[in-house]
């Protein structure tokens, strides 16, 4: 008998402590409970991490949206966090303001609104945030600052939010003040008013949504500043908060976390601080950067998403480990639901959270993440060690009558090197006089609940991963786009939409426009150029062309680009093969966004408002260019870059159009 229960115990769970020495737990709600739980989440945005799924055909880009919301599914997520879009790159690209200028407002560019009321049809009761990483230039007033004029800025954000209402139905119910430099108590202070004279009373502000302090020792001082905000929010905390913040009694969140490669270490990652962001932390919220990895995934921080979806031409995807680990909280709790205080440290290492709807119902997760197996991309991560060991739980309080949980289990097989397992269902445990005993191997997260609806959610394999096309074509004649991007260009500096041109009765009505003449207010060494990338990044041999109109008198200037080797928060140093004509006359040749390291130039005898025909072709170290088909320079040399993306953009800041857009790649 004996025997026969120790090899139930080594392999899955046993109630026997007999066996071998085990350490106690005790869940108790007896003395009370601890903070309120106010869910996980995924941020899409900061910026523009959620570019290509917009453009996976059905019935792919559903299942992917079903991974990450769809309740007792995937992710199941509680939070949905977006970016306020502001024209500005804000990590991996642009995303459009609803505000370009002081008297434009149009609330359906982009893809952010899209996604909350999908996020929304399937969970109704998901918390909608929005956050501006960045501004418009008319906000800042010539200044790259947003809180000069406070008002200004408030009522642009409160805009957003009654935009978000009126147009789609969408109720935001948290915005984030956010600003790497610092924070502003009194345009905080200014937003609370104008949230309220508006009639939003109901949202609440996070703040500074960066670090712990200043905020929190100004929350201590300033009683105003302190009604005017409701959580404090930080980003990528290490699992830690200071006593000042806990001194405010506010709600405490981590919101903005993760941002790791979603490879199983992520995963281990993830699992760590879900937990110990409340036993170290005591916050109640955490938020992945990003949402789903779905921008091309050698811009900045590729693939730190909790799934990845960066190839809508194929229509792959991957359901990262991230997602798995995401489900054994989100599908056994929800928002409101209390954490006991009974929580910690196993140990032998690892932690260990429970929480309670207050109606009888108990979730416990308990992770053994190794140290190396759990690095996360920010803050360094101090050593600890984890090892296998035995972990009773005795159930007292309300929970002393609960006679069986339910078990899922995530196995990360680091050492073994065999095929990992995430979100296995267990046989359901018997309790005896309330207590069980695991058998905690490292690198395991296991979720013991009485909630009896979690499912791993499953479709059928997408399709293979694929290059993107080596022959692309697009002429931007889109009579009533769904999106105001065209598919698979990734602006990095800029705004690009369709755009319906009412004064060519030609060939050209509808094209591509780059919209924006100033420079945003942003936190990114932003471009002084505009420019949209697109493609694949292995392409080496290839011919871009695209038709070009300057609306710029004199000074204005395009160009069409090949083998651009960076973007994002990177993009001012890009370098690739440049084609630029100007509204002067001129043409150049350069090896540089910046246009510092010239190639070939001379005369090309185009102006603005005429359509130009731009084509560059570049093979092995020469490139070429044609002028309405024209030869106009040839052999300029390229030693480097080797590779990269192909792409479009403006001299400046600067109204302009493309049409006819084509690519035809040898690699």
């Amino acid at each position: 008998m004996e025997q026969s229960v120790l090899a139930v115990f080594v392999v899955f769970l046993s109630f026997s402590s007999h066996c071998c020495s085990s350490q106690t737990y005790i869940l108790n709600d007896k003395d009370g409970l601890g903070r309120v739980f106010d869910g996980i989440g995924g941020l899409s945005g900061g910026g523009a991490t959620s570019r290509l799924l917009v453009n996976y055909a059905e019935p792919y880009r559903s299942q992917i949206l079903d991974y990450l919301f769809k309740p007792n599914f995937g992710a199941s997520l509680h939070i949905l966090k977006v970016e306020i879009g502001g024209d500005a790159q804000t990590t991996d690209g642009t995303e459009p303001s609803h505000m370009h200028y002081e008297n434009d407002e149009n609330y359906f560019r982009g893809y952010e609104w899209w996604l909350m009321k999908e996020a929304k049809k399937r969970n109704p009761n998901i918390t909608l945030i929005g956050l501006p990483w960045a501004f418009p230039g008319w906000v800042g007033h010539g200044k790259n600052w947003p809180y000069d004029f406070p008002d200004i800025t408030a009522a642009y954000v409160v805009n957003w939010i009654l935009g978000a209402k009126q147009y789609h139905d969408l109720d935001i119910e948290y915005i984030g003040i956010w600003n790497e430099r610092n924070f502003d108590s009194k345009y905080i202070k200014l937003l609370r008013y104008t949230l309220d004279k508006s009639g939003l009373e109901r949202v609440r502000i996070i703040a500074s949504d960066n670090l712990w302090e200043p905020i929190t020792l100004c929350l201590l001082l300033d009683p105003e500043l302190s009604r005017a905000v409701d959580v404090i929010g930080a980003h990528y905390p290490g699992t830690n908060t200071v006593i000042e913040a806990l001194k405010t009694q506010k709600k405490l969140w981590s919101s903005e976390d993760y941002s790791t490669f979603n490879d199983e270490v992520g995963g281990g990652c993830w699992a760590r601080i879900l937990n110990q962001n409340y036993v170290n932390g005591l916050m109640t919220a955490t938020i992945s950067w990003n949402l789903v990895a779905s921008y091309y995934e050698e811009l900045p921080f590729g693939r730190d998403g909790l799934m990845t979806a960066q190839e809508p031409w194929s229509g792959n995807y991957v359901v990262e480990s991230p997602i798995w680990i995401t489900a054994h909280t989100t599908q056994f709790t929800q928002p409101g639901w209390t954490y006991l205080q009974t929580v910690g440290h196993l140990v032998q290492g690892g932690s260990y959270v429970a929480l309670t709807d207050g109606n009888g119902n108990l979730t416990v997760v308990i992770e053994t993440m190794t140290h190396d197996h759990s690095v996360c991309i920010r803050p360094p991560l101090p050593h600890f060690n984890v090892t296998s060991q035995n972990a009773t739980f005795q159930l007292k309080g309300s929970f002393a009558s609960i006679k069986e949980l339910q078990v899922w289990r995530s196995q990360f097989n680091f050492k073994t090197k065999k095929p990992s397992s995430f979100f296995e269902k267990l046989t359901p445990l018997k309790l005896s006089d309330g207590s069980f005993t695991l058998n905690l191997a490292e690198d395991e997260v296991y979720t013991l609940t009485t909630i009896t609806a979690g499912q791993k959610g499953s479709y059928p394999e997408p399709p293979a991963s694929a290059r993107f096309p080596k022959v692309y074509k697009d002429d931007f004649d889109v009579r009533n786009p769904a999106f105001s991007e065209a598919p698979d260009f990734a602006d990095q500096t800029g705004v690009f939409e369709y755009y319906i041109n009412l004064t060519d009765p030609g060939p050209h009505v509808f094209t591509l426009r780059q919209v924006l003449t100033e420079r945003p207010v942003t936190w990114v060494a932003d471009a002084d150029q505009t420019i949209s990338v697109i493609g694949d990044y292995q392409w080496q041999n290839l011919t871009v062309s695209c038709d070009v109109f300057m609306e710029k008198v004199k000074t204005g200037g395009v160009f069409v680009a090949a083998r651009v080797d960076k973007g994002g928060q990177s993009v001012r140093s890009a370098k690739g093969v440049f084609f630029w004509v100007f509204a002067d006359g001129t043409y150049k040749v350069t090896n540089d966004l910046a246009g510092q390291t010239v190639l070939a130039e001379g005369q090309s005898g185009t102006r603005a408002y005429g359509w130009h025909t731009l084509s560059l072709t570049v093979k092995g170290q020469y490139a070429s260019g044609l002028l309405n088909g024209y030869p106009l320079w040839k052999k300029a040399v390229v030693l480097n870059p080797k590779n990269g993306w192909a792409a479009i953009g403006t001299h400046s800041y600067e109204l302009a159009q493309f049409d006819n857009f084509a690519v035809e790649a040898e690699k």
